[in-house]
């Protein structure tokens, strides 16, 4: 039986949390198995992630000076930060600062060059909320690419 929350998350079909249908993530679309243009693991995710909120936290400190540095300001202005330094390179290009450091990029499943603003957008708003990206579908998918019909592949081996 489908889980409830597949019946209105776009991007894969019902039943696709918790089956593993396909010999290796990223199969469903036509991906390969290792190399490029393979799905990207959690570590590269997380190590593009921490790269761009360590660049995020470095910019507000030069936007609000260094006293402000346990300041109640400081965390809002990260986060702005970060959202624009990720948000708007990866609906131009496919990829933040920290992405492009560690080889991958956000893909769109339905063969767009690139995913755009309000995909962008939204995909970088669900990553702030911390939860989505943690609950994966057996592509490697979290929440956030399932909603805005993205998958993050390698650029390089």
């Amino acid at each position: 039986m489908a889980r409830w929350i597949e019946s209105w998350m776009p991007g894969s079909g019902a039943g696709a949390f918790g089956r593993s249908e396909s010999a290796h993530p990223g199969e469903q679309f036509g991906l390969p198995a290792d190399g490029v243009s393979s799905v990207a693991g959690f570590g590269r995710r997380f190590g593009a992630l921490a790269i761009d909120w360590t660049l995020g936290y470095l910019i507000a400190l030069l936007i609000l000076g260094s006293d402000e540095l346990g300041g109640p300001n400081i965390s809002w202005t990260v986060l702005a930060v970060w959202f624009l330094l990720t948000a708007v390179p990866v609906a131009a290009f496919g990829a933040s600062a920290g992405m492009t450091a560690l080889g991958i990029r956000v893909a769109s499943i339905d063969s767009a060059a690139v995913i755009g603003v309000p995909r962008a957008v939204l995909r970088t708003a669900l990553v702030a909320l911390v939860l989505p990206p943690l609950f994966r579908d057996p592509d490697g998918r979290g929440w956030h690419d399932r909603a805005t019909r993205t998958i993050v592949v390698r650029t390089r081996a």
